[in-house]
């Protein structure tokens, strides 16, 4: 059994502005993960309580990873994603 899925807000407005395909795709990855753990994840580093990171083709899933559920917290293009 894989974690649930809680968006916030703002990460539903991003992923609304994302193109069809790529979200579905983005979607498709975040759902993996959520089941099997897998995906290209790193934990960010120098930040409280610890935010994950999800690459997602050209796309960033930023979330907090509670035991039994996930938190998004933001959806973005790799080149807005760290500035």
């Amino acid at each position: 059994m894989g974690k649930q899925i809680a968006w916030t807000d703002q990460a539903k407005s991003d992923v609304r502005g994302i193109e069809r395909q790529a979200a579905l795709q983005i979607l498709k990855t975040l759902a993996r993960y959520a089941i099997s753990g897998r995906g290209d994840v790193k934990q960010l580093k120098g930040v409280e309580p610890p935010l994950f990171r999800l690459r997602a083709q050209d796309h960033r899933v930023f979330f907090r990873d509670d035991s039994d559920h996930l938190e998004i917290l933001r959806v973005l293009d790799r080149k807005e994603a760290y500035r």
